[in-house]
């Protein structure tokens, strides 16, 4: 994989918002001042019957602030996939607008992306050896405000298992259902004549991660006889699996990381995103 340089902060602007003291569910603290402090002070001055509204607009601005703050600290797009599957010449094009010669590598590589208009993005090339990727995945995964899961379009019937697997995994993580990061399957490598499009590994990831699902979901049945399945089951109920039943919104589009110019789809979606 391409060799980490040093990387610039990037400066984040969001109102300062945490809890108050420890064990304090209730009070919510913004520059300084808790909820109920200001909604007292309001209150002061206030005539009764506008209190509601006052509490009601302070509640509003507070959840604004938070909202905020958590969009403003997402700001990372993870590239995730199996070994050999381009993820990191896709890096190196996005990065340094060139390819690089890369090698299969335990260490993440991060660097900073600028989309025009919108600032800049985080981007980290996540390794893919199953040893370490969930990891190194564990550790960025809740900056990340898209996911890029890149395929080999050539190798998948071989690898369709494995890939549909590691697809599941992401999906059904805790952090990523909770934060509904954009997330984008690549389907690299379409210079290949017999490289298959995007639209029919769509249906074939479909097929598989419906296999996947009933297979996780009776073993969830035999160890906890049912109690945590809805939790843990992706798609709808009483039907095959569909990416259209997810919450979260997943893409498929195609790329050539070999050429740049062939990775127009990939930054449109990159550019939405941010």
């Amino acid at each position: 994989m391409v060799n980490q340089s040093a990387i610039p902060h990037i400066n984040q602007t969001a109102v300062d918002i945490c809890p108050e003291t420890p064990g304090d569910g209730h009070s919510t603290v913004v520059k300084g001042v808790t909820f109920p402090a200001m909604y007292a002070m309001l209150a002061e001055w206030a005539p009764p019957w506008e209190r509601s509204k006052m509490a009601a607009f302070v509640f509003t601005a507070v959840f604004i602030f938070v909202w905020r703050k958590g969009r403003v600290s997402r700001r990372g797009i993870c590239l995730v996939g199996l070994c050999e599957s381009g993820k990191t010449l896709i890096f190196s094009q996005l990065i340094y607008r060139k390819a690089v010669e890369s090698f299969t590598s335990m260490k993440e590589n991060v660097g900073l992306l600028n989309i025009e208009n919108k600032g800049a993005l985080k981007v980290v090339d996540i390794p893919g050896h199953e040893r370490v990727r969930q990891r190194f995945f564990d550790n960025y995964k809740s900056t990340a405000r898209g996911i890029v899961f890149v395929l080999d379009s050539f190798t998948l019937t071989k690898d369709i298992r494995d890939v549909a697997e590691y697809l599941y995994t992401i999906l059904s993580d805790q952090v990523v259902s909770s934060n509904h990061p954009q997330i984008l399957v690549l389907c690299n490598k379409q210079d290949n004549a017999l490289a298959k499009g995007p639209q029919v590994i769509q249906s074939m990831l479909e097929k598989e991660m419906n296999l996947l699902r009933n297979t996780k979901t009776n073993q969830l049945e035999a160890i906890s006889e049912g109690s945590n399945r809805q939790s843990f089951f992706l798609g709808q109920e009483g039907k095959n699996f569909e990416f259209s039943d997810l919450p979260l919104r997943v893409e498929f589009a195609a790329s050539n990381a070999q050429q740049v110019e062939e990775m127009d789809k990939l930054n449109k979606w990159l550019h939405a995103v941010a």
